[in-house]
């Protein structure tokens, strides 16, 4: 007796520690996610601080560009939005972290002396923040959005209008920006009234990190355009001002000119000649004068920071300014010299002089003419080809095409073919010439027949030159020649051969056995290349991991694999057990399910195999009862008795994502897109379709009472709506659906990747399982409308299932326990956690060397009502179907853990 209430009360002592262990890991984890999540704010409030920054220098940098008023002030806007924002997400976030974010007041941000401390004094103090607008309620924040990204749009606009400089990287980062900002305000306008609750913070919260990567992104790239950029622009700016102050002086200097010169002959008139040598002398000055003042004029137009945009300006205006002083000061040239040239005869002066003059005048005035004309053709080229040719090219294809003309090619011909008769005549002349030349003059020259007796020396036969550089190529033909070289000296001249002629025969000879000693040589380099060996690749290292276990009510330390079965050919898509625990259903890819019986070790034995025809089996579920089946194909659906009877097959139209069965077993739910159909199991077919809107659904779980329905997945974009750049995550949503009235109860943005939704049994919570993510616990609660008298649901995170290291989960997760007191999942390398679901502190984590392969799926045994006693199933890509139990034999466990070491 003594014994077991020492024995009780020890039991009770250990829950207690348990407990308490539990309370403080949920203590430290709180803690560990507030400090993640400030710190996720301080790293984009840095992130916007430093965009400030950025456009400040870029005003600094920009200010002194000509037409830069505009851009000034759309840099000043952008400014204050980002202030506006800031400040929205700063009450946001100290909102979900007050023990990390501290709210600052209007009063705060707008004086700098209501602020503590001198560092953050002196901050301000360097760059005083914009004002805030009167109206920073959380639900204005995709009003500022919205207007954000038509401030980066005005922005991007501005900068296009300087055509000196065309950055690239600049208009791609701000126009995707642009994009995600109005898609991110499309989808934010639809949770009005909602931006007090904790799981709409939670996702502008999760914003902050691509909103934050996109400020960076532009930053860098407007840091690289004020490196770059601003002063490409401003060197563009100052040569064509320095052009107008070149013409203005030019144009300053002939206007002293021209009225000096004009005193020479203003006072004499009377004459034809002195009138028409005095009115080009004035009109000279006239123009003269005009260039200077429009030089003047263009120059400060140019430097005018208010000045418009080219395309702003009407065309007249813009060609004055531009044209009118170069025009003016070569009609002042030529004004000035047709007056001098005329001036030459009206004043008496010799005709030499005249002559000369007029000769120069005519000469230097078809030349700045013809320059004329040139650059007027290279501008009009310009402006025809967008710059894509130039002026030689045209002038080249005009000759082109007028050298094809029938006209031209028979002239080109005719005027070919006479040259090509006189070349040949000409030929033929000198041929004649020179043969009668030979025959007259050198007839001593002619080789003798044979040697005279009293010529000491004997004739030598001269060596070819040529045939030293055609033995190398053709040596057969080479030799050949030679032959016949010697046996023609031979008869000629009973000689012998020079001995130079011999050397070269001997070279070439030697030449030719080095080349073939030569290439032998390098066809056994390139042998010997081609066949050695290529240095061996790299291994990669394994590592591992470790768990920790914590004991609870189930003995954790005892859980062990129980047994293998290989259920599929192909791997296993999911797996479930029946509500009462005594059969366990597989869906593989070898398009069948399996039906195994459960013993109360946890022994499968086969039962039965469901053939379902074509089509890759996607999931299985029971009814409540555990007396039907429903397998899950791309577009048809059949219901299964646990015996292995086809009770129905239904056909759908379109592809099923999802099916769930509702609690009371009177029929199922078909998902497919937006829109979740409610089948029943006899009687008609379809009983309703419900539509959720937009939204792509991916799996629904009911409520008890069948009066709910929870479907998660991605929101659609309708076509003309905004769509969000490729890196960008889409919105998902919790949508909370009234079956009964077909209205839609709450909405709740997600920023994770949804692969399954599932609901317990006995409570309102719902597990969410994600891609990419730990699983989530919601809740569903039902509280009073505000606005109607009637009662609505709504969803609230209670937490999630963190790990020490990321973990790429597959399947879905489930609940566990009798109570579903706990919360399962599989990683892809293998690895299994065991949560409990009220703490989210980790019970049991089964490490990838002891699962022996890649898992696939995982289900719980939740038809076990001992306590302590836990059961699950995990798939695999190999096809086999392992059972895990705590309830295992201790010899069992003794075998296994000699295997496992």
């Amino acid at each position: 007796m003594y014994s077991t209430k020492r024995r009780g009360l020890l039991d009770q002592l250990a829950e207690l520690s348990n407990d308490e262990e539990l309370d403080t890991a949920t203590v430290s984890k709180d803690v560990k996610q507030q400090a993640a999540g400030a710190d996720r704010f301080f790293k984009f409030q840095k992130q916007v601080e430093n965009l400030d920054i950025e456009l400040c220098n870029f005003e600094n940098a920009a200010r002194h560009l000509g037409s830069s008023v505009g851009i000034l002030s759309s840099a000043s806007k952008l400014r204050k939005r980002l202030t506006n924002i800031l400040f929205l997400i700063r009450e946001n976030a100290a909102s979900l972290f007050p023990r990390r974010v501290i709210r600052h007041s209007r009063e705060a941000l707008l004086n700098p002396d209501a602020m503590d401390g001198d560092r953050r004094r002196a901050a301000w103090r360097r760059r005083r923040p914009l004002p805030l607008d009167d109206n920073l309620q959380p639900d204005t924040l995709p009003y500022h959005l919205g207007n954000f990204a038509d401030d980066v749009k005005n922005f991007v606009k501005c900068l296009n209008e300087f055509p000196e400089f065309d950055d690239v990287a600049v208009n791609q980062s701000m126009m995707e920006f642009e994009g995600n900002l109005r898609y991110w305000a499309t989808h934010l306008n639809e949770y009005t009234n909602q931006f007090r609750s904790a799981a709409v913070q939670r996702y502008v919260h999760d914003l902050t990190s691509e909103i934050g990567y996109h400020i960076d992104n532009v930053t860098v790239t407007l840091a690289m355009f004020i490196e770059i950029g601003v002063p490409t622009i401003s060197s563009h700016q100052q040569h064509a001002a320095a052009n107008l102050l070149n013409l203005s002086t030019v144009a300053t200097f002939f206007s002293g000119v021209t009225a000096t010169t004009l005193q020479f002959s203003y006072s004499t008139t009377g004459g034809k000649l002195a009138n028409v040598v005095n009115t080009l002398w004035f009109s000279s000055l006239v123009f003269s004068i005009a260039a200077a003042v429009n030089s003047l004029l263009g120059l400060t137009w140019k430097k005018a920071m208010y000045r418009s945009p080219g395309h702003r300006v009407p065309w007249w205006v813009s060609i004055w300014i531009k044209r009118s002083p170069l025009v003016f000061l070569v009609m002042s040239i030529a004004s000035f010299s047709a007056g001098l040239m005329l001036f030459t005869y009206s004043s008496g002066q010799g005709s030499v002089t005249s002559t000369i003059i007029t000769v120069l005048t005519v000469i230097t005035s078809f030349g700045l003419a013809a320059v004329s004309a040139w650059f007027a053709s290279e501008r009009w080229i310009f402006v025809r080809h967008s710059g894509q040719k130039w002026l030689g090219d045209v002038i080249a294809e005009f000759t082109a095409r007028v050298a094809n003309l029938r006209i031209v090619r028979g002239t080109r011909i005719t005027i070919k073919w006479c040259n090509t008769c006189f070349l040949t005549m000409q030929v033929l002349f000198w041929r004649l010439f020179r043969a009668i030349y030979v025959t007259m003059f050198r007839e001593d020259a002619v080789l003798p027949l044979h040697n005279q007796p009293d010529q000491p020396q004997p004739f030598r036969h001269p060596c070819p030159t040529s045939s030293h550089h055609t033995e190398f190529r053709e040596p057969k033909r080479s030799f050949a020649c030679h032959d016949a070289a010697i046996s023609s000296s031979a008869s000629v001249a009973p000689s012998v051969l020079s001995d130079q002629c011999s050397d070269r025969n001997i070279t070439l000879g030697g030449v030719d056995a080095r080349q073939r000693f030569v290439n032998a040589v390098r066809t056994v380099i390139m042998l010997g290349a081609a066949s050695r060996p290529r240095s061996p690749a790299l291994e990669i290292a394994e590592f591992g991991m470790s768990g920790r276990a914590m004991n609870g009510s189930v003995k954790w330390d005892m859980l062990a694999p129980m047994q293998d079965q290989v259920a599929h050919q192909a791997l296993v898509r999911h797996l479930q057990f029946s509500p009462n625990g005594k059969f366990l259903a597989t869906a593989g890819w070898d398009k069948k399910s399996v039906l195994f019986r459960v013993a109360r070790s946890g022994e499968l034995t086969a039962h039965r195999v469901l053939f379902n025809g074509r089509g890759l089996i996607a999931q299985v579920a029971w009814s409540p009862n555990g007396q039907a089946i429903l397998v899950r194909l791309p577009r048809a659906l059949r219901v299964w008795s646990e015996d292995g009877i086809c009770m129905r097959s239904i056909v759908r139209e379109q592809p099923i994502q999802s099916v769930a069965w509702l609690p009371n077993g009177e029929g199922f739910l078909s998902v497919e897109g937006s829109d979740v159909v409610r089948l029943v199991r006899g009687g008609t077919l379809v009983s309703d379709t419900y539509n959720l809107g937009q939204i792509q659904l991916c799996g629904v779980a009911v409520t008890q009472d069948c009066v709910r329905l929870v479907g998660v997945g991605p929101s659609i974009t309708p076509e003309e709506g905004p769509h969000p750049s490729y890196h960008i995550r889409v919105e998902k949503r919790i949508i909370v659906y009234n079956m009964v009235t077909k209205t839609k109860e709450s909405q709740t943005p997600l920023a994770d990747d949804i692969r399954d939704i599932t609901m317990a049994r006995k409570t309102s919570l719902i597990l969410l399982s994600l891609e990419k993510a730990p699983p989530q616990i919601w809740r569903l609660e039902i509280v009073k409308d505000r606005d109607r008298d009637c009662t609505t649901s709504r969803m609230t995170l209670k937490h999630a299932f963190a790990t020490k290291i990321p973990v790429e989960y597959v399947g879905s997760c489930c609940f566990g326990g009798c109570d579903d007191q706990f919360v399962v999942c599989a990683g892809k390398t293998g690895d299994i956690h065991i949560w409990d679901r009220d703490s989210a502190a980790l019970l049991h984590f089964i490490a990838p060397h002891v699962t022996r392969g890649d898992l696939t799926c995982i289900g719980w045994n939740r038809g076990l009502k001992d306590l302590k006693t836990a059961m699950f199933a995990t798939g695999s890509h190999s096809g086999v179907v392992r059972v895990w139990s705590t309830d295992v034999p201790v010899d069992e466990r003794d075998e296994q853990s000699l295997d496992e070491s």
